[in-house]
């Protein structure tokens, strides 16, 4: 089977948040389709994008581009577009795959842990920021808000699947709706395709392989300390949909009626008692610390007593990731190990 990258191990607030364990509104983006709509300066075709319900509008194709976390700068790198990159951030928060680590090498880092400040970003004179959530843009944080950014002539894009009215029900597809927005509206349209090529065929792939398995029951999780939270919506809900797996929470569940995700106390997991837990992962510390809480806390569980615990990097959940096709895979992968 062929996969896209290495799996990321890594998380920031805007994972968190997009974990549910922050706030509803943290993540955010809207279904983007680029239209052309006459000319911009210099003669250059402008171009209207839809996204989250806005319009963004591109006088020309954009020439200095910053990628708001790893999962953009990757998703721009693979797209060819790493010379025309004034600036990455949150560089700290995930390692970008090692194969794409000299070509980013001298991309500016505009932060580490968190999102730039709106100075640092501005003094990086982008016209074109690429974020994975709306929380990028909180001007409560010290970080640029979109409003801002256009006075500022500053063209934002957030990945899709993530906005208000889009994070419950947002699934894997809006990546490629992403990746045929961003490559019209960059000037990448051909590796834009081949990206998107790639990973249908991983995705054909792992349905082929899972189509006729006996279904796997699956509880996705999220553990900090001794909380304990579980995801029954959105692309997280997906994600699992696609690896074959059956998940045990979904939206209709009252605890998911109005957020993919939501705190559970643990009688709430062993009552479900799936054959299979997944659960996201910002570091190997986090992952031994989770296993070590899952196991502990849940003996008979089914999905402990045969060892059915599958990590996912959280990175891999967030919206417009190329990783959402990884975690897909890889979920797949340990839920049938005999099909790969």
């Amino acid at each position: 089977m062929t996969r896209p990258s290495p799996s990321r191990f890594a998380v920031t607030g805007t994972a968190l948040a997009c974990l549910g364990l922050l706030t509803a509104t943290a993540c955010g983006s809207g279904v983007s389709e680029p239209e052309e709509d006459g000319e911009g300066t210099g003669g250059q075709q402008r171009t209207v994008l839809s996204n989250c319900g806005r319009e963004v509008v591109l006088p020309g194709t954009p020439e200095a581009i910053v990628g708001l976390s790893p999962s953009p700068t990757e998703l721009l790198l693979r797209l060819g577009l790493g010379d025309r990159m004034v600036g990455r951030a949150q560089t700290a928060t995930a390692p970008l795959p090692e194969e794409l680590r000299d070509e980013a090498q001298d991309i500016p880092v505009l932060s580490e842990d968190a999102p730039p400040t709106r100075e640092v970003l501005l003094e990086a004179g982008p016209d074109f920021v690429f974020a994975p959530a709306a929380y990028e843009f909180t001007a409560e944080q010290g970080f640029a808000s979109i409003e801002q950014l256009d006075e500022a002539g500053v063209a934002a894009y957030i990945a899709t699947g993530g906005c208000a009215d889009r994070r419950m029900t947002g699934t894997v597809e809006d990546l490629f709706t992403d990746l045929d927005a961003l490559g019209g509206a960059l000037g990448a349209e051909e590796a834009a395709a081949g990206l998107a090529e790639e990973a249908r065929a991983t995705l054909d792939d792992v349905a082929e392989r899972v189509a006729d398995q006996e279904p796997v029951t699956v509880a996705q999780v999220y553990v900090e300390g001794s909380t304990l939270s579980a995801i029954g919506a959105g692309i997280e809900y997906d994600i699992i949909d696609r690896a074959g797996g059956e998940n045990v929470f979904g939206p209709d569940d009252a605890a998911f009626a109005e957020f993919f995700a939501a705190q559970i106390n643990p009688e709430t997991l062993a009552e479900r008692d799936p054959q299979a837990l997944v659960f996201a992962v910002n570091s190997p510390e986090h992952e031994q610390a989770t296993r070590d809480y899952l196991t502990s806390t849940f003996p008979d569980l089914d999905a402990v007593r045969h060892d059915r615990l599958i990590a996912i990097s959280a990175s891999d959940a967030y919206p417009g990731a190329l990783g959402n096709v990884d975690a897909v895979a890889d979920i797949a992968a340990g839920l049938y190990p005999e099909a790969f």
